[in-house]
């Protein structure tokens, strides 16, 4: 039986244990999958869990490591994905009622790079129904049930990846694959304690993951630490001619190679004014902290239609995608409310505003490229407030609190984001640190994200569970 600790330990830690011949794989594979089958129903937090296929895996990189087969840190991880990420033979429910016995005849590129690199599928992970394209407005939006935090279970999760933020957060895998179309990985990465990186539009193939946005879905990892995020980039991010918007850019990622001093960051003038008191408190600590190896000046947010243009695109491309749903009454099985007549109004866009949203993006890309060219990221609060209630509505918890955390104009651009741990607020829950950059500067964020891990203890706290 391995310490309940082996559950909150990062990727790296592990890896270092599976060399050593501490632990297998396969007993490794086994504590993750009874903390699955245990604590996942609790947490609301997975779908499917992979057992048999988990163990198949597990057995064949412990075969390779005897063999002096070593593919790499992933190798013998056990992991989890979002349920929208395809995978044969498995079901995949996009977090739908209708959907929850789909069974699509192919695995995404995401799934078998990660299986190349020895990474070992222990669960599909919960969603919020159709990756929240719907419109829904509580946490009650997905068959499996409401996504519960680990740290308080009458707290979110954070969507659209609820089970991704629940599972890694309460220790049910060492990390997970998320998405993001608009603060889907940033949401449950704050609200839970976790890292988790955005990456740029582009920069990991999407090929096999059920479209919401076309122009504005990525997939990324959700880790325990931001250097664990790194090692899960370096095995799923690249070009892939399955995905013809996926970039032709390569990508690698070594710690050793980071950059640790000398960074120059940016801070828009009202910071943390209007957040909630703890999150404001924590975010000047974080600055203090980050002085030790940054420069920190003001960044000024050029005056564009960001939101309305992001959401213009958005409303219109995931009524494109899922019109379907109407069409086959498929939308009244849906578990919210709200979501029930959501896409309705997406429907009726003019589609001179889908074009004219087009027309701006470009524009907004270039100026907001040019006001991020000073610095090395901006930092902001990930949230404006720790994680919801799930028994207070949701505009009324968050009214009078605000904190810029650029997610419209950085996902309307398609630029990468990470969020890390950063201290405690309101009911003793996480909150978190984001660091924005631009374009394929993800190694960038790592970097900040790693030193500011050096001098914090934060991503090492973890729930009881």
């Amino acid at each position: 039986m391995l310490p309940e600790a082996t559950a909150f330990l990062s990727i790296r830690e592990l890896a270092t244990k599976l060399r050593a011949r501490e632990v297998t794989s396969v007993q490794l594979t086994e504590f993750f999958l009874e903390r699955l089958d245990g604590i996942g129903p609790k947490l609301n937090a997975v779908v499917t869990v992979t057992r048999e296929l988990a163990l198949q895996q597990a057995k064949q990189a412990d075969a390779e490591f005897a063999a002096s087969k070593d593919r790499g840190l992933l190798h013998g991880i056990p992991y989890g994905a979002k349920d929208l990420l395809a995978t044969k033979s498995i079901p995949t429910s996009w977090g739908a009622a209708p959907f929850k016995d789909q069974m699509l005849d192919l695995d995404a590129t995401v799934i078998v790079r990660l299986r190349n690199a020895g990474a070992v599928l222990a669960a599909k992970l919960a969603m919020v129904e159709i990756a929240g394209g719907l419109g829904y407005v509580q946490a009650n939006a997905s068959f499996s049930g409401p996504g519960l935090n680990p740290w308080d279970t009458k707290r979110w999760s954070g969507g659209s990846s609820t089970g991704p933020g629940s599972a890694v957060g309460g220790g049910l895998v060492p990390f997970a694959i998320g998405s993001e179309t608009w603060g889907s990985i940033m949401t449950p990465a704050g609200f839970c304690g976790l890292a988790g990186l955005r990456p740029t539009y582009g920069r990991i193939s999407r090929y096999g993951a059920m479209a919401l946005s076309w122009s504005l879905d990525k997939l990324g990892p959700m880790c325990r630490t931001a250097d664990d995020c790194g090692l899960v980039m370096n095995a799923i991010a690249g070009a892939d001619p399955l995905d013809a918007t996926s970039s032709e850019r390569p990508y690698a990622y070594w710690k050793g190679q980071l950059k640790r001093d000398g960074f120059k960051l940016g801070v828009l003038k009202e910071r943390a004014d209007k957040a909630q008191p703890e999150v404001k408190d924590n975010f000047e600590k974080s600055l203090e902290v980050l002085q030790q190896f940054a420069t920190i000046s003001e960044f000024e947010l050029p005056d564009l239609p960001w939101n309305e243009v992001t959401a213009t695109i958005l409303n219109c491309e995931a009524a494109a995608a899922h019109e379907g749903l109407i069409t086959t009454g498929d939308i009244w099985e849906m578990t919210a409310q709200e979501d029930h007549w959501g896409i309705h109004s997406q429907m009726v866009i003019p589609a001179k505003d889908y074009i004219n949203a087009l027309r701006i993006r470009p524009k907004m890309q270039k100026a907001l490229d040019a006001a991020l060219a000073p610095f090395d990221a901006v930092v902001t609060p990930t949230l404006a407030t720790v994680a919801y209630p799930n028994d207070v509505p949701w505009p009324e918890y968050r009214k009078g609190f605000r904190a810029e955390n650029l997610g419209g104009p950085t996902n309307g651009c398609g630029l990468p984001g990470l969020s890390v741990p950063n201290g405690f607020g309101e009911g003793n829950m996480p909150t978190g640190l984001q660091f924005i950059g631009r374009a394929f500067d993800e190694n960038v964020l790592l970097a900040l994200g790693v030193r500011y891990q050096e001098l914090t203890d934060w991503h090492k706290k973890h729930p009881q569970t």
